[in-house]
């Protein structure tokens, strides 16, 4: 028989990876602040649960889905959470992109009740989520994270274990170091390539099949010629996501002088009312400092 699964935050993200598991043959035990998402997980095949603590309380592995470290923290080990409902032996993995010194404070806390924790956070954002594509950083001691193996298996295609708990987390924040970086990048290049004049689309063609290619640019490329920016991944989670890699860096003693301009750009995207855009949105900043005007949607 399969194990039974828990899955709270269905998000953005949360949602579709669910729905995976769902479509492996895994019992699975729903849980989220919104209640839409829960009815449209139901309508699926999921059972739904009231609390953090009563999904731990019927299932053997249960994945978080959060979006920053002080809900994990809550659901893990606030009142009714995940530490209150859980019985010796679960398997937890947290895929949220949280704080690594919080996960490892998290997985003591309920190392102490019997629970074992697996830090996994993903990347391949929206697009990777619902093809069941992930790639999945795994931090953790290696029986729990081969005991995980199946279940990420239902959620992603690269599951690299890199250490021990915590390690999954330092390793997305270097992942998304890049991200921002290179969509930033591509912004800077889009905008100079249209106050020259040039097409939008041939011009990521042209981009795409040389070196100045990447993940980001093909994943995004519809945005960029549409010229609308709904989420896959919001700039308000990749901001917190940055102030997350800046808080590491500095304990570390690791200058990140390229990552800080990016946090200030898209922390002006924020002020500006633009932070529910999908991450590639950057580029709206750039045009707009271009003095070119807002692109009609394609």
């Amino acid at each position: 028989m399969a194990q039974v699964v828990g899955f709270i935050g269905l998000g953005i993200m949360g949602r579709p990876m669910a729905k995976n598991l769902l479509k492996a043959g895994y019992p699975l035990v729903v849980h989220s602040r919104s209640q839409g998402p829960v009815d449209d997980v139901v309508k699926a095949g999921a059972r739904a649960a009231a609390s953090p603590r009563e999904v731990a309380g019927q299932v053997d592995v249960l994945i978080t889905m959060l979006p920053n470290s002080p809900d994990v923290e809550l659901v893990a080990l606030g009142k009714n959470g995940i530490v209150e409902g859980a019985r010796k032996g679960l398997l937890f993995l947290d895929m949220s992109t949280i704080s690594p010194i919080v996960s490892q404070k998290v997985g003591k806390a309920l190392a102490d009740k019997g629970v074992r924790m697996v830090d996994a956070p993903v990347s391949g954002g929206e697009r990777g989520a619902i093809d069941a594509a992930l790639s999945i950083m795994v931090g953790g001691e290696a029986a729990d994270v081969e005991a995980a193996r199946p279940v990420f298996e239902a959620m992603g295609k690269t599951i690299t274990h890199l250490g021990p708990l915590g390690a999954g987390g330092f390793t997305k924040l270097a992942n998304q170091i890049i991200v921002a970086v290179n969509l930033t990048a591509l912004g800077e290049a889009l905008t100079l390539a249209r106050k020259a004049g040039l097409d939008r689309a041939l011009t990521l063609k042209a981009l795409g099949g040389g070196l100045a290619g990447s993940r980001c640019l093909e994943q995004k490329t519809s945005n960029y010629v549409a010229g609308t920016y709904n989420p896959g991944f919001k700039i308000d989670l990749h901001f917190k996501d940055l102030g997350l890699i800046m808080e590491s860096s500095r304990a570390l003693g690791v200058p990140l002088p390229t990552t800080a301009v990016v946090q200030e750009l898209f922390n002006a995207l924020r002020v500006k009312g633009r932070g529910g855009l999908d991450h590639s949105g950057v580029i709206t900043l750039l045009e707009e400092l271009a003095g070119l005007p807002e692109p009609k949607p394609a």
